[in-house]
């Protein structure tokens, strides 16, 4: 149980949500309020489930904040790859084939249970979810960032929302565009043809992607993505809408043949940088290029000089 004495800099009353989430910045207002119309808080002795209700200086608090909910997940040791890590955050360079979370289909082995096996996690998100603030498809590799503590979840979103957060992608694709930087502006919606597949559509959400091209390779590019919004596929959709799908994408892709056995889209989430959600010191880390993806690279390389 948290025990607090009210006060106050002035007289004037104050709401109880917001005087709660001013001293207690773990816990999020959303979770307050739910904490407060479950009759967790008590003023003065008495219990209290209105979020408005006025207190005010010299008024007794107290909080009973339950256990984490029992997510029902499994905690699964799993070999990581840490990129950085502290007591408030980490950074995984995630392999092809690994799920993030669990979802129908993918039960277990996600990395949501290696990262159980591994650390304590934020306990918002959503219960499958734990400290997964962005996300990375299956077969995409790369640096993802995760919350150990509710406070750090809370920083790492902000800085998304607030585009703040830099993720930048490496990328070969099929096709060659025609200029070398350039900027796709589309809303992404799930497709209602392929409930599976997200595609372009008016009523979608807001998608932005910038793009700049880094090697032409005959009928193959090889570019850098970086994300100014986070929709689910939005460099596959995006660069499919320009003509230039990546090479291994079995959802967007033409299926065409390149001699390497990927594990799925050449797709690389390359470079991450935030703010630490406590010093407040820039993060920066790189994830080095998988072994399938530098194979691509250099047959493509070799394939362009013979032609």
């Amino acid at each position: 149980m948290i025990a607090l004495k009210v006060d106050l800099e002035a007289n004037e009353p104050q709401r109880l949500d917001l005087y709660l989430a001013q001293v207690l910045p773990d816990l999020s207002r959303s979770r307050l309020q739910k904490l407060i119309a479950a009759g967790h808080v008590q003023i003065n002795g008495q219990v209290c489930t209105a979020k408005n209700n006025l207190i005010q200086r010299g008024d007794q608090l107290s909080l009973i904040v339950p256990e984490p909910e029992n997510l029902g997940l499994q905690p699964q040791p799993l070999n990581l790859d840490i990129l950085y890590e502290d007591d408030h955050l980490l950074i995984i360079n995630k392999p092809a084939g690994l799920v993030v979370h669990p979802a129908p289909g993918h039960a277990d082995r996600t990395l949501v249970n290696a990262l159980l096996a591994h650390c304590p996690l934020a306990t918002i998100g959503g219960v499958h979810r734990p400290g997964i603030v962005h996300r990375l498809d299956k077969d995409t590799t790369g640096a993802i960032a995760i919350a150990k503590t509710d406070l750090a979840y809370r920083s790492l979103q902000a800085q998304l929302q607030a585009k703040t957060a830099r993720r930048e992608y490496l990328g070969i694709v099929c096709g060659t565009p025609k200029t070398d930087t350039g900027t796709v502006e589309q809303p992404i919606g799930r497709s209602l043809g392929d409930r599976k597949k997200m595609a372009i559509h008016p009523e979608g959400r807001p998608a932005i992607t910038h793009w700049q091209i880094i090697e032409r390779l005959g009928n193959f590019t090889v570019m850098q993505f970086r994300l100014e919004t986070g929709r689910t596929h939005q460099i596959r959709v995006h660069s499919a809408f320009m003509g230039c799908p990546i090479v291994g994408d079995p959802l967007y892709g033409k299926g065409r043949s390149v001699g390497v056995n990927l594990p799925g889209q050449a797709l690389h989430a390359h470079h991450l940088q935030l703010i630490h959600p406590i010093s407040g010191q820039q993060v920066a880390v790189t994830a080095p290029i998988p072994t399938h993806l530098q194979t691509l690279w250099q047959v493509l390389k070799n394939r362009d000089r013979h032609t």
